[in-house]
């Protein structure tokens, strides 16, 4: 993967006492295809607004293809498309007539990309089919229809497989990664499942309360949600020098308590801990840990959800 398109440094956004993003930074290479995941609640709307222009930051800094100043960041958001919430279409209206609704209102000159999209997006057979009978799936695949019109290098969608059904989250992923390896579409989404997002992301980047808590490439994530042993000592500090200097053992990661999670070599572990013994470490804790997708997620975003409104602005509160 080559440039970084998006670029965020220190971004918050408060409303009155209540700060619903702090201080995140955010790098999306061209090519990603990067999940934003939290509770809903947890800021992810809000970050995507930020990046559209829709939300101005409390603070912080947004780069958009190397473009900083309120003229370049206008300029580059026209190289990009937002589909923030449910995608909007007049009900009873066709496919085909909201597509060239949508195309006089941008200004497009060339009806034929109307014909384009809806076949990117496995609508072209719709007809007089008005989009009040379209499936949920497919009115969410008329809206990234939408965000394709004008050819955009990157799309930031927020929860494009909420409340789809199995067969529709299949359709949408399926889609998307179409978008990602023909169109060469960098891709930002949301969601409030990680299992959502498993099979179609390149990177994650997790957030809980305004904060971001973790970002790991999908090839991570795998890793972390296969067995490892879970190793406390009486000198954490110490044990990744001794694995990599006495071992040569790299793929492990430290927590925040000083304890590590080892993945590399676990039939191994006998060889280990007589290393460690021998260089003066005295294990505390070794455990085996079958992690999953569900228990990586719940660790790092907790269980909780803080039930923030995520619908409408109120008393200057807005989605976030």
């Amino acid at each position: 993967m080559g440039d970084i398109l998006i670029k965020a440094s220190g971004l918050t956004k408060q409303y009155m006492k209540n700060t619903v993003v702090r201080n995140a930074d955010i790098s999306i290479r061209k090519g990603m295809i990067c999940g934003l995941v939290g509770p809903n609640g947890a800021g992810k709307t809000t970050i995507m607004k930020m990046l559209g222009g829709l939300v101005l930051p409390t603070s912080g800094e947004i780069e958009l293809f190397g473009e900083k100043t309120e003229k370049g960041l206008a300029h580059s958001r026209s190289r990009m498309s937002f589909m923030i919430e449910t995608p909007y279409a007049k009900q009873n209206m066709t496919a085909r007539q909201n597509m060239e609704k949508l195309r006089l209102q941008k200004g497009l000159p060339d009806p034929k990309r109307i014909d384009e999209v809806l076949n990117l997006v496995g609508l072209e057979n719709t007809g007089k089919k008005s989009v009040k009978d379209f499936s949920l799936g497919m009115k969410q695949r008329l809206g990234i229809a939408g965000a394709m019109l004008t050819k955009p290098e990157v799309m930031v969608l927020d929860e494009p497989v909420n409340g789809l059904d199995p067969e529709g989250i299949v359709e949408i992923r399926e889609l998307l990664l179409k978008l990602n390896r023909e169109e060469n579409v960098t891709i930002v989404i949301s969601s409030h499942l990680l299992s959502e997002l498993s099979l179609l992301c390149t990177d994650y980047i997790f957030i809980r309360n305004g904060e971001i808590v973790e970002k790991i490439s999908a090839d991570d994530l795998n890793r972390r949600c296969h067995e490892y042993y879970h190793i406390d000592t009486d000198n954490n500090a110490a044990l990744p020098a001794m694995l990599e200097n006495k071992l040569g053992i790299r793929d492990f990661c430290v927590r925040r308590d000083g304890s590590l999670e080892l993945y590399e070599r676990i039939d191994d572990i006998r060889l280990i801990s007589r290393t460690m013994f021998e260089n003066g470490i005295i294990p505390t804790e070794i455990h085996m840990h079958d992690a999953n997708l569900e228990e990586f997620y719940l660790k790092l975003v907790g269980e909780e959800n803080d039930q923030r409104d995520e619908s409408a602005e109120v008393s200057g509160v807005e989605k976030h």
